[in-house]
């Protein structure tokens, strides 16, 4: 058996990997490179023949595990696509809005260079195109959580619930070869416990490898003096001192999950009377789509949410929002005199909307931009984060003077604790542990807690590692 690490290595984005075993070749994640420092990789060659490849196998729908897949379809790929029917849906979703924010930014960047008078540095072109995308949804192939999928007569894979996003998913590889199974387990993207709406992070007992995201690898979402599980008193104390000031609550906002949590939170806090009586705006036609999808699998839901419908409450629904399609209800937004909470993608202030809620509020000191998910380093959500005195928002240059709060609760990545207490859940080390999905840093620093309290063989590996497994 081999495996190959394509992305995520020392860095978040980019999560793609392949397994060579049993006689198929097998892709783990096609995702989106998203740091600044590593977009062109998302313009090269496949680093795999496509055509060669004999399946992919899909953990859940983010952008930078999925954001490939058309464009490894358009150079060949003609295997199947193994997910969750949530996630079908949900990457259906992100894939055609990618497809139409990379046509947009490039006709805005167009009449930008235009009036400056200058060329781009890149070609004017997209990754893939929406006929790309609907080729690749042919592809996919839906499947239930615990159901064993056939790859080949000596491979399986079993899916299992993730606690990430809806339909997120761990995936688990059997192998048979020489008389003996082996078991890998890719855990995805593990979610925090006791999340609302969706179940919490599948365990395992045993695993000969395993492939362990490591996004807070070296952190805990309470180091930074925030009670983890209050984020409702989070979100109430900044909402209620930004309106009180006269300003606007700018999110960025992951259209998944994210969006959807805070939709929760905040229509709780309100029925509480807990935040001023204020708008609320959604403002994304991807966030608003995945709402519907999250309507229609509540097969995903838990038990609290579950409880909420029983009563006659649907979770995602309060007379205070409104969730806005087109661009002139978007900018409509950016008129009103009276302050607002505005949710818009995308979550890390790479493209969007957002952008231009940002260059409305960026300037106030009344407004509070808040951020509730992983800023991956070089996006603007990361200077801004970072305390930038000055950012870059559509082709100038802008003063940092809004109030920049951030709620770490909200992430949808477990922390340190977590990602200890997920692998701990097995009874006897595996073989190898790879920690992936994570800046170098923080990779490396979780190497060294598990080496210190379990004692047990792992690796960091690099960028287009292989790695042969015994």
């Amino acid at each position: 058996m081999q495996l190959q690490f394509l992305g995520a290595n020392r860095q978040v984005t980019g999560s793609r990997y392949c397994l060579k075993a049993g006689g198929a070749t097998i892709l783990i994640d096609c995702g989106m490179f998203q740091e600044r420092k590593y977009l062109d990789r998302n313009w090269e060659p496949s680093p795999l023949p496509p055509k060669k490849i004999d399946a992919a196998v899909l953990t859940h729908a983010h952008l930078d595990h999925c954001g490939l897949l058309p464009r490894l379809v358009g150079e060949g790929f003609k295997g199947p696509v193994f997910a969750t029917a949530a996630t079908a849906d949900l990457a259906e979703l992100i894939l055609e809005d990618s497809a139409g924010i990379q046509a947009e930014d490039i006709a805005y960047k167009k009449r930008r260079h235009r009036k400056e008078g200058r060329k781009a540095k890149h070609p004017e072109v997209t990754l893939f195109t929406p006929k790309d995308v609907r080729r690749t949804l042919s592809r996919f192939q839906r499947v239930a959580y615990q159901q064993p999928v056939r790859i080949n007569d000596r491979v399986s894979a079993v899916f299992h619930d993730a606690g990430h996003i809806l339909g997120s998913a761990m995936v688990e590889l059997k192998v048979r070869e020489n008389g003996d199974t082996r078991r890998l387990v890719f855990s995805g993207d593990i979610g925090q416990w006791d999340k609302p709406i969706i179940r919490n992070p599948s365990v395992f007992t045993q695993a000969d490898f395993v492939v362990m995201e490591s996004t807070y690898g070296n952190r805990n979402h309470d180091d930074h003096g925030e009670d983890r599980g209050d984020v409702p008193s989070q979100l109430a104390r900044i909402i209620s001192h930004t309106i009180k000031g006269g300003g606007n609550v700018v999110i960025p906002t992951f259209a998944i999950e994210r969006a959807q949590e805070l939709i929760y939170h905040i229509g709780r806090l309100l029925d509480a009377g807990r935040i001023p009586d204020v708008p609320v705006f959604l403002n994304s036609p991807m966030a608003i789509d995945a709402t519907e999808v999250f309507r229609r699998h509540r097969e995903c839901f838990d038990e609290d949410a579950w409880r909420l419908i029983s009563s006659g409450s649907f979770p995602l629904r309060f007379p205070k929002l409104t969730m806005t399609h087109s661009v002139d209800e978007s900018k409509a937004i950016g008129r009103l005199r009276e302050p607002a909470v505005i949710m818009a993608t995308s979550g890390m202030c790479t493209a969007g909307r957002i952008k231009h809620h940002l260059r409305n509020n960026i300037t106030r000191p009344e407004s509070t931009i808040l951020f509730v998910g992983y800023q991956a380093r070089g996006t603007l959500g990361r200077q801004i984060l970072d305390g930038n005195p000055e950012v870059r928002i559509h082709g100038r240059s802008w003063r940092v003077k809004a109030r920049i709060e951030q709620i770490h609760g909200v992430s949808g990545h477990a922390d340190r604790a977590g990602l200890l207490r997920w692998l701990g859940s097995l009874k006897s080390p595996p073989q190898q542990v790879f920690l992936t999905h994570g800046d170098e840093d923080q990779s490396l620093a979780l190497a060294d807690h598990v080496r210190d309290q379990m004692h047990w063989p792992v690796t960091v590996p690099e960028y287009q590692q292989k790695v042969e497994l015994a």
